[in-house]
């Protein structure tokens, strides 16, 4: 499969315990396969707080998600559906070391789109920061 082209809805969820945020993102991307599974890559906007990165998801399995940012920022979270992984999570104010519990991974995406799903907590030092859930809808362009 050649890299295809993609648009792309992805809506973002952080809780905190006390109060919910949501980021809707709507994009066009491209779709390729990359490590025995699917890559979705996509440029960040200012309504993610991420403007000027490129984020890019591979899904390696129903288990195994890689979330990684390049440019304004740099980060990459493993997302490993029942473990914790120690990750490097690049904010625009700032670099941190983050704690990464994944807690569901669901994909349908194919070569020529599907849905992603994924729920994770981070922390930082062991001190919750919080739960977030991604949802991302793909659509490979006619």
């Amino acid at each position: 499969m050649e890299e295809k082209k993609i648009t792309l809805k992805l809506i973002s969820r952080q809780y905190d315990g006390e109060e919910q945020s949501e980021v809707e993102l709507f994009s066009e991307g491209m779709l390729s396969i990359a490590d025995g599974g699917y890559q979705i890559s996509y440029k960040e906007t200012d309504a993610t707080g991420f403007s000027g990165a490129t984020t890019k998801l591979t899904v390696h399995s129903q288990d195994k998600v890689t979330m990684e940012r390049t440019g304004s920022v740099n980060s990459q979270l493993i997302l490993e559906r029942g473990k914790k992984h120690h990750c490097h999570y690049g904010t625009p104010y700032g670099e941190f070391m983050v704690g990464v519990t994944t807690s569901s991974i669901n994909s349908t995406i194919g070569e020529n789109g599907g849905t992603l799903d994924f729920k994770y907590v981070i922390d930082i030092n062991s001190s919750y920061v919080g739960d977030y859930e991604i949802n991302v809808d793909v659509r490979a362009d006619s």
